[in-house]
């Protein structure tokens, strides 16, 4: 049984009170996020670094973005590397997995949240929602968010825009990993981790990053190192059906890896169809399954 909080069970202050002298980080993951970072840091740095002292720092990291990403994060207030400058020595590869793994590498907190850079409809609320379990109790090790996420604006869609979470992650937990059945979001992108869980673990360089996080836990710390919590209503933007081809292709990877299966270590290649003019003509993408080893060996 996986432990189920509200964000509401804690009290901001007392949250405060409970962390002491624990650090806390919060570190967003963008690409291409010009439009909404500067949203998001604003407002959790206003309502839990200026008003509160729940949160030492904001850290964006910017993963390989050709827009205004960089700029206006650091306008908005928080300490933003490139993820190809961090740690140059090691090389750099494209992805979400990449950035957060080498964000171990720039903060200092014990604990590390991370949310994504395209929220739209979302509350300062998450973060202390999810460190609620990491301050106040020392089993759990790994929180996970949940939350409404609309597909659209029919209120009958509150939970239909999870379409990889509930075609790809939810069949594979079914049939490889039923441990991790009782987790509503397993991909969710709003969660926290300690830091020293988190450099013990393999990250997938791409979007595999949140479910080898989930499998990986449970097999060294057991069940009750999850805990998760209802955070309200999330939305973001909704990407294309073919272009979830490639995120499902990296869960899928680091899923049969896990579960023993032999693979490609570096990349697969992804043929699709698409429609030109009367005919259909096979694509081909290259989709990397590469994964960084634990951080704390690299220290």
């Amino acid at each position: 049984m996986i432990a189920t909080y509200h964000w509401d069970d804690w009290a901001l202050a007392d949250l405060v009170a409970a962390k002491g002298a624990t650090r806390v980080s919060l570190v967003v993951p963008a690409r291409n996020e010009a439009a909404t970072v500067g949203d998001v840091v604003t407002r959790v740095r206003d309502a839990l670094m200026e008003t509160v002292s729940l949160l030492d720092e904001i850290v964006v990291i910017d993963s390989d973005s050709t827009d205004q990403t960089y700029a206006v994060a650091e306008d908005a207030g928080a300490v933003v590397h490139r993820s190809a400058d961090i740690r140059p020595d090691l090389g750099s590869h494209p992805g979400k997995g990449e950035a957060m793994w080498k964000s171990q590498f720039v903060t200092t907190g014990d604990v590390v949240v991370f949310m994504d850079a395209d929220l739209l409809d979302w509350d300062t609320h998450f973060v202390p929602g999810l460190l609620g379990p990491l301050l106040t109790d020392p089993a759990p090790q790994l929180v996970k968010g949940f939350y409404e996420r609309p597909f659209g604006d029919d209120p009958a869609s509150a939970f239909e825009g999870g379409r990889v979470t509930e075609l790809v992650a939810r069949p594979l937990v079914a049939v490889l990993f039923p441990e991790l059945a009782g987790l509503i979001q397993p991909l969710a992108g709003e969660w926290a981790i300690r830091r020293e869980l988190f450099g013990s673990l393999a990250i997938p360089t791409g979007y595999a990053v949140e479910l080898a996080a989930l499998v990986d836990t449970v097999r060294t710390h057991g069940q009750a190192a999850l805990a998760q919590v209802d955070l309200g209503r999330r939305a973001h933007r909704h990407q294309a059906l073919r272009d979830l081809g490639g995120m499902s292709t990296q869960i899928l990877a680091a899923a049969l890896d896990r579960a023993g299966l032999e693979r490609s270590d570096t990349g697969v290649v992804l043929r699709q169809f698409h429609p030109e003019g009367e005919r259909v003509e096979a694509v081909e993408m290259m989709v990397p399954t590469l994964e960084r080893p634990p951080a704390e060996e690299l220290r």
